[in-house]
């Protein structure tokens, strides 16, 4: 491979680029969030590769989650709070009842850009570009929504500097001391089955924090009691962002993407000889790559070489997302050829993309019986293979959606006109992903005896 700088992606294909209608205006906002502070900081990011390799080594457990595409419209303190309270659910749901630690990464902070099948949309006749996320152009469907505005970059860049701001506050604020674990259930959670279930997991944490500090024990003087590691990633897809953002790092000597702790690359945009590949192969955060149906396990192995060939452990996550009904004759092959070849990697599954169908109604959704049959999938190919399921990907929202099918409420096709708010892909609500969670922790018991 070439020597590897920022820019040497530029002289391969980059795919899902917006086609911005102003080059030099583009070039000038990405010289400004050049010279911008970094979002995160290359030790952070390192932290949390060694929180990563403990996965890697079938030591603790990778919780991955949170919206499929952030809105500018939807940034509000209440919203960020709701959506972290979703993942501490989960998090406390899978250590409570693994006794593993989990390693918690967001899907927040910088998750605005999305890959698209079709450049273009067409409704009624109207053809107009394709909807690519708030950081390129807006959803509504009209030629000045559609247009690419690299203003939008900067907004991006602000708005994930602000999500940051409140995420540490609130994960080293007192927010997530485990006093507070009953307040992370929200009401029309804990009105659900798994709600109930978690009720009763926090009543026990509370009962032995109770206990402790009868021992004499304070809590309080215990920042792993009271204070939780947050991290956060996205999609690295606008190769010219990524870039403007990623900083020599002047304790190691080495380059780090500094808009997020972990960035992936996603189905569309893992081409071996792509420009994805390329950039991300020379920055040093953890890195995850999305596999489907269509990877090949000389692929697979391809991607671990050119992205992790010192074979660090924690350096790469593979997320598979191949769908309830392939996941048992895709799997099973790349997870040979992996373990075979000696690359240490987290594997991670993603059970919502390759379960998305167009209901009746016209609105593209996800049945939770499909994500949870995905899933027991991914473990029991695991299991056979005798390798670590040690993580999930998952898009979810703190909002009381309606727009997956099944769970404990059984909503239907009918339902999804009630509150389908997403911009893109449907996404679990709170009660459907603590079901999910505990699911997870079942088959982990389960597989590991």
């Amino acid at each position: 491979m070439t020597t590897w700088t920022p820019e040497t992606w530029k002289q391969y294909s980059a795919k899902q680029q917006p086609e911005w209608p102003d080059t030099a205006e583009v070039e000038a906002v990405l010289k400004d969030l050049a010279g911008r502070p970094p979002l995160v900081f290359a030790g952070e990011a390192r932290t949390l590769q060694e929180r990563l390799g403990a996965v890697c080594r079938g030591e603790a457990l990778l919780l991955q989650a949170g919206d499929c595409a952030e809105s500018f419209d939807a940034n509000s303190a209440d919203s960020i709070r709701d959506k972290l309270k979703v993942i501490l659910q989960m998090a406390v749901a899978l250590m409570y009842s693994t006794g593993m630690p989990v390693v918690k990464v967001g899907r927040i902070a910088g998750q605005f850009a999305k890959p698209r099948s079709s450049d273009t949309e067409t409704i009624d006749d109207v053809e107009l570009p394709s909807f690519r996320g708030h950081i390129v152009n807006d959803v509504g469907f009209s030629a000045d929504s559609r247009v690419a505005d690299p203003a939008r970059l900067l907004q991006a860049y602000n708005q994930s500097a602000s999500t940051l701001n409140l995420l540490r506050a609130f994960t080293q604020g007192g927010f997530a001391n485990l006093n507070r674990v009953h307040a992370w259930n929200q009401e029309f959670v804990a009105a659900s089955p798994a709600g109930e279930r978690y009720g009763q997991i926090a009543d026990g944490i509370t009962e032995a924090l109770m206990f402790m500090k009868a021992c004499g024990v304070d809590p309080d003087h215990h920042p792993s009691l009271h204070e939780v590691e947050f991290y956060t990633s996205h999609e690295a897809l606008l190769l010219g962002y990524e870039q403007a953002l990623t900083r020599l790092d002047t304790l190691t000597d080495t380059w780090y993407d500094c808009s997020a702790h972990m960035l992936w690359i996603g189905e569309r945009t893992r081409e071996l000889d792509g420009a994805h590949l390329e950039f991300l192969r020379g920055v040093q955060n953890p890195l995850g790559c999305k596999l489907g149906p269509t990877a090949t396990p000389e692929e697979a192995l391809a991607i671990c070489e050119k992205l992790n060939p010192e074979r660090i452990e924690g350096r790469l996550t593979l997320i598979t997302r191949f769908g309830a009904d392939k996941i048992a004759d895709g799997l099973p092959p790349l997870l040979e050829a992996v373990r075979d070849s000696g690359h240490p990697v987290v594997w991670a599954s993603d059970p919502m993309h390759g379960n998305t169908f167009t209901a009746p109604s016209g609105r593209k959704t996800r049945h939770l019986d499909a994500v949870m049959a995905e899933l027991n999938g991914f473990f029991d190919a695991h299991a056979a293979a005798g390798t670590w399921a040690g993580g999930i990907h998952v898009e979810l929202t703190g909002d009381d959606v309606t727009e997956c099918l099944g769970g404990a409420a059984e909503l239907t096709d009918d339902d999804l006109a009630v509150r389908y708010e997403t911009m893109c892909d449907p996404r679990l609500n709170a009660a459907q992903s603590l079901d999910l969670a505990f699911l997870v922790a079942e088959r982990l018991r389960d597989n590991n005896g």
